[in-house]
């Protein structure tokens, strides 16, 4: 008699997850510049303030982006679970946008 192996163990696929975090940390980069160019610094903020929001919140777009990922290979695809998924990722991205945005601006705009 012969052993099977009935694991469903999922392969990830870098290209992909690169992919997708590189795309949704470029969209998290626009998002906090287009929000950051109006703005002038106040002296006591230091020259290079706006520093600290161009390189936390596109990190938080690239773990909500690697988030996303996860969930689709994780849940899997189909029908009204792909929908559910497409829902959950965008909230789980905005979410974590937010929350980058927060840590990025804390003492500077939101103070």
């Amino acid at each position: 008699m012969s052993q099977q192996n009935s694991s469903s163990t999922k392969v990830i696929h870098t290209a992909s997850l690169v992919k997708r975090i590189l795309i949704a940390a470029a969209i998290a980069l626009v998002l906090i510049t287009i929000f950051l160019l109006p703005v002038e610094g106040r002296p006591e903020w230091g020259n290079f303030w706006k520093v600290r929001p161009m390189i936390i919140v596109p990190l938080a777009g690239a773990a909500g982006g690697a988030c996303s990922y996860l969930l689709k290979h994780l849940l899997g695809d189909g029908g009204r679970r792909k929908i559910l998924i497409a829902i959950l990722s965008i909230v789980v991205y905005v979410i974590g946008l937010w929350m980058g945005t927060i840590l990025g601006l804390d003492g500077t705009l939101w103070d």
